[in-house]
């Protein structure tokens, strides 16, 4: 039934106007689309979209990843911007073996309190 398809992460804002900022003066991000009440995000594999909601992620849980090539340059590069980061960078041995070895992994919130995963894939 789903064996092709495409996904996007959906991410719950309380305040869009102030998520766009910090997507913009944070990562850099500009939206591709926007609606009202939601914009929208395309990276080189995949999507993800900002909506207004009135409902909050408790936080407690990644809920979408960035994955890069270079972690410790894009940690510190963030952290010039501002990012403030939840955790050291960890190493995470047979995360997805399809993928390598393993993967070093940091996480942040954004604006809105989303927990948000930057990871890069160990060969």
């Amino acid at each position: 039934m789903l064996t092709r398809f495409r996904f996007e992460a959906r991410l719950p804002t309380q305040d869009l106007d102030r998520a766009r900022r910090w997507y913009r003066e944070k990562l850099g991000l500009e939206p591709v689309e926007e609606r009202e009440g939601g914009l929208r995000y395309e990276g080189a594999s995949g999507v993800f979209c900002l909506y207004a909601s009135t409902g909050v992620s408790d936080g407690s849980f990644t809920q979408v990843a960035f994955y890069v090539d270079d972690l410790d340059a894009t940690v510190s590069a963030l952290q010039e911007r501002g990012v403030v980061f939840e955790s050291d960078v960890v190493e995470i041995e047979g995360n997805y073996p399809s993928k390598g070895r393993g993967e070093r992994a940091t996480w942040f919130r954004d604006s809105e309190g989303n927990l948000i995963g930057l990871a890069e894939v160990v060969p």
